[in-house]
């Protein structure tokens, strides 16, 4: 499975990497949501991206957004976290994410929802 990580802790994104790598062969991470679109326009092959939601220069909500709006990529399931208002942001924002959830939970459970995503 090819996954793009998109973080701007990079303390997160490194742990996220390394147990991601420990699962699927392909990750390649972004430090923001205007990164994570570099990498797209180059590469538009994976089958699934996790983003933070509270980023500088572009947010998780503007990248998927963006996401969703371009045909070669929208098709890509989007994994939102965050470690700011969950509830706020699912009432606002949830129909965009294939999935919505807590920054602060199991690092292992992002990895059972990528495979949810892709299944």
């Amino acid at each position: 499975m090819k996954v793009l990580l998109v973080d701007d802790d990079s303390i997160h994104l490194m742990i996220l990497k390394r147990i991601f790598e420990q699962h699927f062969a392909d990750v390649c991470v972004a430090k923001n949501g205007k990164e994570a679109l570099r990498i797209l326009e180059i590469d538009s092959s994976f089958q699934v991206i996790l983003t933070d939601i509270i980023m500088p220069e572009m947010n998780g909500i503007e990248l998927v957004s963006y996401i969703k709006e371009s045909h070669h990529i929208s098709q890509i399931p989007v994994i939102g976290f965050t470690s700011g208002d969950l509830e706020k942001f699912r009432k606002e924002v949830s129909d965009d994410f294939h999935h919505l959830v807590s920054k602060t939970q199991d690092f292992y459970q992002l990895v059972d929802l990528a495979r949810l995503a892709v299944a």
